[in-house]
């Protein structure tokens, strides 16, 4: 009695045995997969991970380079200073120029004194400030250039134009006794031989011989000019 409910039960183990197996087997057909730990995540994995941190890293540290990077100084984009001369102490005095013709606003009048002259008014145009040198005015007179020679016997100081200074110059026109001479009503004036822009002053009709100029001078009495 004994023998056969023991066979019966090796028997129906065997049946639930192989029920398992078939149903272990058919689990694993249908795709399901075995469940993974953290610790079976393959080794390229995880080493591309850092690699993503690690550009990532590089990106935010080139952008705080780039944001706290030295600002240029001035002196890399242009000075801000003005041009000139520098005084010894730092700052810069402005290079003053000599003045041409075309720098200066021309006038004249005519005097009586000294049997009688122009008197030439020269003052620099509003902003312009420059030199006359020491150095005789230059005047011509007719088409044929004739030239006015000197009127003092040496040369005077450089006159500096700016603002209201006014400089003087005087112009005898004739200063022989002859009745000969040519008729004029125009001179021409320029700051020295080589000026480019020479001007032509009306005077009224004047006679021309052998006509002389003084210097530059900045007070009107200075410049009467001698026979």
């Amino acid at each position: 009695m004994f023998g056969k409910r023991r066979k019966a039960f090796l028997v129906s183990a065997a049946l639930v045995g192989g029920t398992l197996l078939m149903t272990a087997c058919q689990d694993t057909e249908d795709g399901a997969a075995p469940s993974a730990s953290a610790t079976d995540v393959p080794a390229a994995d995880v080493s591309g991970a850092d690699a993503a941190g690690a550009d990532a890293s590089k990106g935010a540290d080139k952008g705080t380079e780039q944001g706290t990077g030295k600002e240029p100084d001035a002196k890399d984009g242009g000075s801000a200073e003005g041009s000139g001369a520098d005084a010894g102490d730092g700052t810069k005095v402005p290079v003053q120029q000599a003045c041409g013709a075309n720098d200066i606003s021309w006038s004249t009048r005519s005097e009586s004194q000294a049997g009688g002259y122009i008197l030439i008014m020269a003052k620099a145009k509003q902003g312009i400030t420059c030199i006359l040198p020491a150095a005789l005015p230059t005047v011509a007179f007719g088409s044929d250039g004739t030239e006015a020679g000197p009127a003092e016997q040496s040369v005077g100081d450089a006159v500096t134009l700016s603002g209201a200074t006014t400089a003087y110059a005087g112009v005898n026109p004739k200063t022989t006794n002859t009745d000969g001479g040519k008729e004029l009503d125009s001179i021409i004036v320029g700051v020295g031989n080589e000026d480019p822009d020479p001007v032509s002053l009306e005077v009224g009709i004047i006679t021309v011989d052998k006509p002389v100029v003084t210097n530059w001078h900045t007070a009107p009495a200075d410049a009467v000019p001698s026979a």
